[in-house]
């Protein structure tokens, strides 16, 4: 079965608003094990959006339109989707009704427009909407099943995950599991190169995505039932594991601060965090992670040598004889942030950040990192590329990876 998705709305070619429906959409549509071959964006036009329903017709067995369903004389997809498929729109006094008691419960007055969403086309399914008054609509016709929903994400989401997605579960006899390791330090052609035995499969498939200092490798199977995906998907999950070791730091939708944070929490290890560079990232990263006031004490942004003297007690010599941008500096801002502050702990990073700055010997993206635990000190150094912003949020991934990598290490017990 393939399905494709025509996402409705000017504001959506204009860019005014993301398209999070066709992340959606498309998750689901893979959970449920449909081949969803195309997406289109299609404005507020009637002509436009004929012409791609009818391409759309030939290719795919289910058409899911998302927007264009309100009551505005832009609002398009419902009429055309009727001419389309040479039906009538039909008043229908129920998902009228059902209008009226929503604008009673949010006490505002129904307006005359309002009525447009109460005509649905003759022969469809209604799909009440709870969330909001624009109803959606499930029509079949000819081998083609057509679902129109609302384009707000906050009433088609829900109104999927009820309405839709039960539905076309009793259409599809496969699902589609996957499974996500995220991979630090290394490269992706490096990556890639590593698994080069195991991404031409068939089923399950290999796929690797680039992110930012990153890959994520994503092992996606198609059967019966997902038990059984789950096992196509373990021997070559078993391998990437054997491949990628220490480098693979999460899972599916974990992310590396919630690593750290847990491995953290779980040890009872606290930590203090010092920042130049990326000016409070790292301890904003944390702070993402419900419980860490258990173990994180503060996170400080030193930014000029005086702070870094006055609040870290780098001293003098260190800074006049390597500079603020040094692994000298980074190590003493570990260690003087843990120490002052009484954490097992310390990170910190410094370095420069752009765009200006930067000098032969230090350029614009040299950042160091700092680690101290317990007594034990390291430091990492990092020669990035991009703007300013892109150069503190790598550093302060990087620290974090390089603390995980750290206290899972045989020399820093845990």
């Amino acid at each position: 079965m393939k399905a494709e998705l025509i996402c409705v709305g000017t504001e959506l070619l204009l860019g005014d608003i993301i398209n999070t429906n066709a992340a959606f959409v498309a998750k689901n549509l893979a959970a449920l094990g449909i081949d969803h071959i195309f997406e289109a964006v299609v404005g507020d036009n009637k002509e436009r959006l004929l012409s791609q329903l009818e391409i759309s017709k030939q290719r795919a067995d289910i058409i899911i339109l998302s927007g264009g369903l309100g009551p505005t004389q832009d609002d398009l997809t419902k009429e055309t989707v009727a001419e389309h498929l040479k039906k009538q729109l039909i008043y229908d006094e129920a998902t009228y009704k059902h209008i009226e008691e929503y604008f009673n419960k949010i006490n505002r007055p129904i307006v005359d427009s309002s009525k447009k969403q109460a005509y649905i086309i003759e022969g469809s399914n209604v799909l009440k909407n709870e969330w909001g008054t624009a109803p959606g609509l499930i029509c079949e016709v000819e081998n083609k099943t057509y679902i129109l929903l609302p384009g707000p994400p906050i009433e088609l989401e829900p109104m999927f995950k009820k309405y839709v997605f039960p539905y076309l579960k009793q259409k599809s006899n496969t699902v589609l599991v996957s499974k996500t390791l995220k991979i630090m330090g290394i490269g992706e052609a490096k990556a890639e190169q590593m698994v080069k035995d195991l991404v031409n499969g068939q089923n399950p498939t290999l796929a690797p995505y680039a992110k930012d200092g990153e890959v994520h490798f994503r092992i996606t199977a198609k059967a019966e039932d997902e038990d059984k995906a789950r096992k196509l998907i373990e021997p070559v999950y078993n391998k990437l594991k054997e491949i990628f070791g220490i480098n693979i730091y999460a899972e599916d939708e974990k992310t590396l601060e919630e690593v750290v944070a847990e491995l953290l929490v779980k040890n009872n290890l606290k930590i203090a965090v010092a920042e130049s560079c990326t000016g409070g990232l790292v301890a904003s990263k944390l702070v993402n992670y419900p419980g860490i006031s258990n173990v994180l004490i503060e996170g400080v942004v030193t930014y000029s040598n005086e702070s870094k003297k006055r609040r870290l007690n780098v001293s003098d010599e260190t800074l006049k004889q390597h500079g603020a941008v040094s692994y000298q500096t980074a190590i003493e801002m570990a260690e003087g942030v843990a120490k002052t502050s009484g954490a097992d702990i310390g990170i910190s990073t410094t370095g420069i950040a752009g765009p200006g700055g930067g000098t032969p010997k230090k350029p614009v993206g040299l950042v160091y990192l700092g680690v101290y635990i317990k007594g034990y000190k390291t430091y990492k150094e990092l020669k990035l590329m991009g703007d300013r912003q892109r150069i503190r949020e790598r550093s302060s991934k990087e620290l974090l990876d390089f603390l995980r990598r750290e206290l899972l290490t045989s020399n820093n017990k845990l």
